[in-house]
């Protein structure tokens, strides 16, 4: 079996059908290939892609509303893309199997050619409609550590000791993805094509505001000012794909996914992280600075789950008095047991699910007074 799992990346650098052999040797029929036949030629990287979600680790259910794979259509014989998968576009992740939604294999030359293949692929792999672990697939590839082969089974250990909350930009990605954005969203939201400077600001939660200028020239073409440096973009994609597609100065390639825009915030993927990021004119955002900030919910007195799936055990009441860490509910989801423990000391007000209901992700199970 683990044979099995891990013959996509020994077919890649060995170009042996080792399905095929388990055939002919399942039909009484001798092997093909004797050991001395079979040379290694290359590297392979394998990412497995989960509806997982990569900060808690718990897995996702729902219709995968937008489902495209990397393309695979420029693949030689010793270099390119493969994707194992089992699912389409509407297909649904059910709280009864494992979350696997495929095995992608990139292959080159060299290990590092293979691993920059592998981040193109992640880039280029639109998953959309459930929580997925390809975030923390590509954050780990351009670790230091995983690109110098220093790891071991401790390695998200070490290198995430408080867990992964997600990629934070860094000043180089900061400067390819905001001019990249700035252009996508001129071009959604200035329909005239009048050339000009037409300037920018653009904010998220967590990310430092960034002043831009968008030069339309009289061409057509777009430069962007961002921190005193100008940049040539160049937009290679229909407005309309979800995978956009920009060249920058020096030919430098940035991939983003456009998920969802209502007029001034982008809902995109970059580097795989979900971002959502807000531009608005300079006038926009004076009047926004203005507006007050919603109120955070406090949810301190309740047990949400911390996934779908199903109720299977309750083991308090109403009106019970519980110990801080004491096991009060379990949650069955994709063939695993959940534990859901108290998280303070105190009195059950309200139960507010029964043993069987199949619950959302955050829904109410426990209240305590």
């Amino acid at each position: 079996k683990q044979w099995y799992q891990r013959r996509v990346r020994a077919e890649c650098i060995t170009g042996v059908d080792i399905v095929e052999e388990m055939l002919r040797v399942a039909a009484g029929k001798e092997l093909s290939y004797t050991q001395a036949d079979i040379g290694i030629k290359g590297w392979a990287v394998e990412c497995r892609v989960y509806a997982e979600d990569p900060v808690r680790y718990l897995p996702s259910i729902g219709l995968l509303t937008k489902y495209i794979e990397p393309s695979v259509a420029e693949n030689t014989s010793d270099n390119g893309v493969r994707c194992d998968s089992g699912i389409l576009e509407g297909s649904c992740i059910s709280i009864h199997y494992d979350p696997m939604i495929c095995k992608l294999v990139t292959f080159a030359p060299t290990r590092r050619e293979a691993i920059a293949k592998m981040e193109g692929a992640l880039d280029d792999y639109v998953i959309d409609g459930i929580t997925h672990n390809t975030p923390l697939l590509r954050e780990i590839l351009s670790n230091e550590a995983f690109l110098t082969g220093d790891v071991s089974t401790k390695f998200l250990e070490e290198e995430y000791p408080q867990g992964f909350s997600g990629a934070e930009l860094s000043a180089g990605q900061r400067s390819e993805l905001f001019p990249a954005l700035a252009v996508l969203h001129h071009t959604k939201a200035n329909r005239s094509g009048a050339s000009g400077s037409f300037k920018y600001i653009i904010s998220g939660e967590g990310e430092e505001r960034g002043e831009v200028t968008v030069n339309v020239g009289k061409d057509g073409g777009f430069s962007v000012t961002m921190d005193g440096e100008t940049v040539p973009v160049t937009p290679t994609a229909n407005l309309y794909e979800s995978l956009q597609k920009f060249t920058l100065d020096n030919g430098r390639s940035v991939t983003v996914q456009q998920l969802d825009f209502n007029g001034v915030t982008h809902s995109i993927r970059y580097r795989c992280c979900k971002k959502e990021l807000t531009i608005l004119s300079p006038l926009q955002q004076q009047f926004m600075d203005m507006m007050p900030e919603k109120p955070v919910l406090d949810t301190s007195n309740l047990i949400l789950s911390p996934m779908p799936g199903s109720l299977l055990m309750l083991s308090v009441e109403e009106g019970d008095e519980v110990l801080e860490g004491t096991e009060v509910a379990v949650i069955v989801a994709m063939k695993m047991n959940n534990s859901l423990k108290a998280p303070k000391s105190g009195k059950i007000k309200k139960i507010w699910a029964k043993p069987g209901d199949v619950v959302d992700g955050d829904q109410k199970i426990i209240e305590f007074e």
